[in-house]
């Protein structure tokens, strides 16, 4: 179980790669195309991009949030031999989630069905926690 949680872990992480990729195309296209200068690069200051961007950055910035409290648990769950097939398969769905939420955001970004999908992630991440501590504890 160990191997699947960490390469669930790797995907998650392949992931905000992937997505920076996307974030990164889309800010340079949008410096080319002169819809913002280079110096709206300097504090970040990108009132003026498009909503493509915006999503991309918002998008990349989300992989920085609940995703940390993933790989807190599949971590502890490692290092307290606590990694359950449980454990293995919602961290999988977890990082099944994330690349849904991600194809959708930076997609045609339906809000109901974003939504839906991060909720699963999230009673995802709670229960590779539930399931972690009830193992260590009992």
């Amino acid at each position: 179980m160990e191997k699947i949680i960490i390469l669930a872990m790797f995907t998650q992480v392949t992931l905000s790669l992937v997505v920076m990729l996307i974030m990164g195309k889309r800010r340079f296209a949008a410096a080319k195309n002169k819809q913002l200068d280079l110096s709206d690069f300097k504090t970040m200051q990108l009132d003026k991009a498009g909503d493509t961007i915006r999503v991309a950055d918002r998008n990349f910035s989300n992989q920085f949030e609940i995703p940390v409290l993933f790989y807190a648990g599949c971590l502890l769950a490692l290092q307290l031999n606590s990694a359950s097939t449980l454990v293995a398969i919602l961290a999988c769905l977890f990082v099944a989630t994330r690349i849904v939420h991600s194809v959708i955001h930076l997609g045609k970004n339906n809000v109901r069905a974003r939504f839906n999908v991060f909720l699963l992630g999230c009673i995802c991440v709670f229960s590779i926690w539930l399931a972690m501590v009830w193992r260590v504890l009992f």
